[in-house]
């Protein structure tokens, strides 16, 4: 795999948007009404989540502004990405059923950049039709 420089660094914000858009037919939309996500085949893998009262900052009690919901491949891996403990990612009650984490655009920057699109591309994975990921990942 060639070494991207660009890839060891902390991820941003905006690195959320480019990953997601590199992709293949990935599109941004709206999804639960107008909350924007990107989607592949109809299909949300990474949101943004409006604040709501089942998210808040344990220390502050204020809702979290800045949510992003990441679709998880399964359980399995999203609670390995929950219980590691040098990563940002979390859930709440209210996404106990749901294969997805939470992650604070703010704390972006605790994960690189490769790592991030390697959640974001198991995201996409995870939702986009099986074809389209043997295409483009050569499994599925």
């Amino acid at each position: 795999m060639p070494t991207d420089p660009a890839a060891d660094r902390p991820a941003t914000p905006g690195d959320v948007d480019e990953i997601c858009r590199a992709l293949p037919e990935v599109e941004l939309g709206t999804s639960w009404g107008d909350v924007p996500t990107y989607l592949v085949g109809g299909r949300g893998f990474v949101l943004f989540r409006k604040p709501h009262a089942s998210a808040v900052d344990p220390g502050t009690g204020e809702e979290y502004d800045d949510l992003l919901v990441i679709v998880t491949p399964g359980p399995a891996e999203k609670q390995a990405l929950v219980d590691d403990a040098r990563l940002p990612f979390f859930t709440i009650d209210h996404f106990a059923r749901t294969n997805a984490v939470l992650v604070q655009q703010s704390r972006l920057g605790e994960l690189g950049r490769a790592e991030l699109a390697e959640v974001i591309t198991d995201a996409w994975a995870a939702r986009a039709p099986k074809r389209l990921v043997r295409e483009h990942l050569g499994d599925g």
